[in-house]
């Protein structure tokens, strides 16, 4: 099944797919190939138009996975209000969309991805998916926590994750026994929820709010990684400057920016 779904020239299919948000799409010429809630995709950007191949053939749920929605251009005046390495920031990294992805999904990544560069967490969740989803012509899909939870951290030697195994698994029995709920958190205001995701064993601060930002949609939530501090360290010189209720659209922005820039930061 085809689907063409009309989008404005400034979504960026490639900086939304590559900036960091998510670890399961890869390019192969014009296309990227992913799996998204258990079923294998291919998308393009062909004439102003998103064009999607997948038996999944809900246009709604597209529009919302790539958030399709929200007017993003309308944000330039507010980013430029905080200055203009943000707005220089923004500026460079037109397009970029934040995903609507699988909480599970998306807290299980950010779990993997702690101390880690991100070709080695798409590796290391390759793997995963390789020996615990389901396997869908050539993909596969990422593992159910159902099935997780039943497992040892001696049975995830094989995704090669280190120290990340016992908190993937402690993620895993806490949402399967409604310790974490994750039905629950998207109803919470973010201030709970990220407490209630920092329940889980190896979830700080900064999984906690990608998880947030990047499975829950919580523009208000802003992780901060070493390329953050860098910037925020030598950019701005109030340390507890608050972007305001978009700040997630400024820690993506901001991230990207100084890791294309890193003579910046010499």
């Amino acid at each position: 099944m085809i689907i063409n779904l009309k989008v404005e020239k400034s979504f960026d299919l490639d900086k939304t797919l590559d900036c960091g948000q998510c670890f399961r799409w890869y390019k192969k010429l014009d296309s990227w190939f992913g799996v998204v809630n258990g079923y294998i995709a291919k998308v393009k950007i062909e004439n102003n138009f998103l064009k999607i191949e997948s038996e999944l053939c809900n246009k709604k749920f597209w529009r919302s996975y790539f958030d399709l929605e929200f007017d993003y251009e309308a944000l330039a005046p507010y980013f430029s209000k905080f200055g203009s390495i943000l707005m220089n920031a923004a500026d460079e990294n037109r397009g970029i969309h934040i995903l609507n992805q699988n909480p599970w999904e998306a807290l299980c990544s950010f779990i993997i991805s702690q101390n880690n560069n991100i070709s080695r967490i798409k590796l290391i969740i390759s793997r995963f998916c390789e020996y615990f989803g389901k396997k869908l012509n050539g993909f596969y899909s990422f593992p159910d926590y159902k099935v997780i939870a039943k497992l040892k951290t001696e049975d995830l030697s094989p995704i090669k994750a280190g120290f990340r195994s016992k908190y993937i698994i402690d993620a895993a029995r806490r949402i399967f026994n409604l310790e974490v709920d994750l039905e629950k958190i998207k109803i919470m205001n973010t201030s709970d929820a990220l407490c209630a995701l920092q329940k889980i064993n190896g979830v700080g601060p900064k999984v906690a709010a990608c998880t947030m930002l990047y499975g829950f949609h919580r523009f208000d939530c802003f992780p901060v990684d070493v390329w953050i501090k860098k910037v925020i360290d030598k950019y701005f010189k109030n340390h507890d400057i608050d972007f305001g209720k978009y700040r997630g659209l400024a820690q993506i922005y901001l991230f990207n920016w100084s890791r294309s820039h890193p003579e910046f930061f010499k």
